[in-house]
């Protein structure tokens, strides 16, 4: 099969899996504070991110948050996510390319700066800044959810690795070499 091929295919039942988390997450009830949630959708985007790179991460972000924009949410609903869901990618690529944190890492910087994109959004949107507040509430749930989400794609990478194809990686003489050299 033409590694490209099967890249797009791994990346489809990706984005596949991302909305549908995101099917599964609107179904759940929200117990304690309004807007709380576990970030399942992230388990897909963390994966994406690990075994690829911030470009097909990016890519799975944005059809999750249009899909489920579409299907499971209004407007402003799509603004937060897409505040959330582009803050906490940046966030969590830059500390991949640290190179000293894991899954549990990245995720954990992700739920925290998710969070924090979506409260910069409602400030913005509410005109009042005292609603910043409610960023602890949600900076609680988001780290916690980011270590368990972590965690559960730190597997998956693990597992996936094994057999998701990487195109822009071929190994030489048992060692990796990049197709393009690297700028000096």
């Amino acid at each position: 099969m033409n590694p490209i091929r099967h890249k797009a295919a791994y990346l489809g039942l990706l984005c596949t899996a991302a909305v549908l988390l995101g099917y599964v997450e609107s179904m759940i009830p929200v117990f304690t504070v309004p807007g709380m949630k576990l970030g399942l959708p992230n388990l897909a985007i963390v994966t994406v991110l690990y075994l690829y790179s911030w470009r097909e991460a990016l890519l799975v972000s944005l059809v999750r948050i249009a899909v489920n924009g579409l299907l499971f949410a209004n407007l402003f609903g799509v603004f937060f996510s897409l505040a959330g869901g582009l803050f906490s990618l940046v966030c969590m690529a830059a500390v991949k390319r640290v190179g000293i944190f894991d899954c549990v890492g990245g995720s954990l910087a992700g739920g925290g700066a998710h969070n924090l994109g979506q409260i910069v959004v409602a400030v913005i949107l509410v005109e009042n800044v005292r609603i910043a507040y409610y960023f602890i509430l949600l900076a609680m749930s988001g780290l916690t959810a980011g270590v368990l989400i972590g965690l559960l794609s730190g597997i998956l990478v693990r597992r996936l690795a094994k057999v998701a194809p990487k195109i822009n990686v071929r190994e030489q003489n048992g060692q990796m070499t990049h197709w393009r050299k690297r700028r000096r």
